[in-house]
């Protein structure tokens, strides 16, 4: 059952989980199939491969995933991504770009199930939350630039910020005269609406008597009725032939599952960008399903969560479709909607397959404008501007990270924002890590306590100088640590004893112990001895395997208090 999380609980499925997954199911296909083209067309892809993303990627989850809540499918950010890596290739064949999407997706969900095998889920880790929150911030302000040509009626497209205002300048200069009105009333409409239903119409349906439930599931699935009313008026008013741009054709069934062609592109090109995509989307993912989770008191198994969501891409490669994760506003609503059971999933996949060949007729009246202003209502929710004030407020490290992140994902592009953001994390965490904080500590009164000097009113002596380290001690902080002690120690000639408080020291590796064994060495020459306190189990294991507690000049006791205690 390790890597089979299904076999648990469909053995103990029961009439009323079938209810209630088959309802969820219901609003959540409703909700995903507009969703789905509309990041299909973000992606640069063809609209029917959201639908074939958003097929297969759910019954795989659904057999792997342990989530009873989070729904797999396109999301906005991963698809902006799909369509920064794919644009980088220079393809012009669209044969060639979808490969290239399935194949992306296919080393995206390799790469995933292959963390998950080697349980190394720890390393998302490193993509800290004020880069996730920077990089999605900025990715939502290109999405929402980049879908403002279509939505006007517009030719123009970018990489980055400053390509995207030309692009959109030039173009909105140079059709000025002849600005597309069908197009623009259709767009500018929908946008309304769609921010307007996003914070009025639930409270509005409250009024009117209808369930807090039944109101926000309600005003979640406004695109829906913006799809149908846009698409419905195209067609009757006959708006294509008046200049509105719409989907048109699109294949009806569902696509026969096969690798690509991957002869006719150059795949390794695509190595770095399906990691970043794997990484941030299992990241986003996880950090939705442990969410709805921890409100039912259930758990997620981010290890296992690896392989589900690395065989949902893999699903998504070999249908025809592109790269997938868990989508925030999508698995709200299946939680809010009463899924019991992943297998909500399996059978919104069923619905959406039925849909394939009943809908696609119908696509082909869906304006383009419509679909560009669902993708900017569903990301202007992500931009987080705030992030900046609250990081800088709290923590310039942080602060510089999220910087880092939004101005470059901004400024140069997506995958070169999320890695800086990333080296800028790990740099800054290296750099606090190595000028550990070191407080002189001293007993507070009529206690057994110890707190910091410059905090406290607390006693100390003069032949005893105690140092709470509250850092693990390692090779990169080592050299501070040895430079501090022999700092204070110059300014204390009375000083008998110095004591190394380890409460807060988790590890202490070779660098580490080699540099205590030299201050060791130096304090003896200088007749002063080193002591320590509160030393963890696991590190005293460590030191007894070395010669340090030999050599010693000191003692180690039980806890601070007692080496005062003696010393004094």
């Amino acid at each position: 059952m390790r890597y089979f999380p299904v076999l648990s609980w469909a053995r103990l499925y029961t009439s009323q989980q079938f209810s209630d997954d088959l309802l969820a199911s219901v609003i959540v296909m409703v909700m995903l199939v507009p969703q789905s083209l509309a990041y299909a067309m973000l992606a640069g892809l063809p609209p029917e491969m959201g639908l074939y993303a958003s097929i297969l990627p759910l019954v795989a989850y659904t057999v792997f995933g342990t989530s009873r809540a989070l729904s797999v499918g396109p999301v906005a950010v991963i698809s902006l991504m799909t369509a920064a890596a794919i644009s980088g290739l220079g393809l012009t064949d669209p044969a060639q770009i979808v490969s290239a999407a399935m194949t992306l997706a296919l080393m995206s969900g390799l790469f995933l199930v292959v963390l998950g095998i080697l349980r190394l889920g720890f390393l998302a880790n490193f993509l800290s939350h004020p880069v996730i929150a920077g990089f999605i911030t900025a990715s939502g302000i290109l999405i929402a630039i980049g879908q403002l040509p279509a939505l006007l009626g517009l030719s123009a497209s970018g990489h980055n910020l400053p390509e995207q205002l030309q692009a959109l300048s030039a173009a909105a200069l140079s059709a000025w005269p002849d600005l597309n009105l069908p197009t623009i009333i259709t767009g500018l409409a929908t946008l309304v609406y769609l921010f307007w239903a996003r914070s009025k119409l639930a409270p509005l349906l409250r009024r009117a008597g209808v369930s807090d439930r039944r109101a926000v599931i309600s005003a979640r699935l406004s695109p829906i009725v913006a799809v149908v009313a846009s698409g419905a008026a195209a067609w009757y008013f006959n708006l294509g032939e008046r200049g509105l741009a719409l989907v048109g054709e699109v294949p009806a069934g569902l696509p026969v599952p096969g690798l690509p062609a991957l002869s006719s592109i150059p795949w390794t090109s695509l190595m770095g960008p399906a990691v970043l995509i794997a990484i941030l989307g299992f990241v986003e993912s996880v950090s939705v399903a442990q969410g709805l989770a921890a409100k039912k008191r259930q758990r997620i198994d981010p290890n296992q969560e690896l392989i589900g969501l690395g065989a949902a891409n893999l699903a998504a490669g070999f249908s025809g479709g592109f790269p997938v994760a868990g989508g925030f506003a999508r698995s709200v609503v299946n939680f809010d909607a009463g899924a019991a059971t992943p297998a909500a999933g399996l059978f919104a996949a069923i619905l959406i397959a039925a849909a394939t060949f009943v809908l696609m007729p119908l696509l082909a009246w869906l304006p383009k404008a419509t679909l560009a202003a669902t993708i900017i209502v569903a990301v202007w929710s992500l931009v987080d501007i705030a992030i900046v004030s609250k990081a800088w407020r709290y923590s310039r490290a942080d602060f510089m990270a999220v910087t880092a992140t939004i101005v470059l994902t901004l400024l140069v592009g997506v995958e070169t924002g999320v890695a800086a953001g990333i080296v800028v994390s790990v740099l800054v965490h290296l750099y606090k890590s190595s000028r550990p904080h070191v407080a002189i500590v001293g007993e507070i009164p009529g206690s057994e306590h110890f707190r910091n000097v410059t905090r406290h009113q607390v006693i100390t002596h003069r032949h005893i100088l105690s140092l709470r380290i509250d850092e693990s001690l390692y090779f990169a902080n080592t050299r501070y640590l040895e430079d501090l002690i022999y700092k204070e120690v110059s300014e204390r000639g009375e000083l008998q004893h110095v004591i190394l408080m380890c409460s807060a020291v988790n590890e202490i590796d070779l660098s580490a112990l080699e540099s205590l064994e030299a201050v060791n060495r130096r304090l003896a020459e200088m007749g002063i001895k080193l002591h320590m306190s509160e030393v963890k189990g696991p590190v005293m294991d460590a030191l007894q395997r070395s010669h340090f507690l030999h050599d010693l000049s000191g003692q180690v006791y039980l806890s601070q208090h007692l080496a005062v205690q003696d010393l004094v």
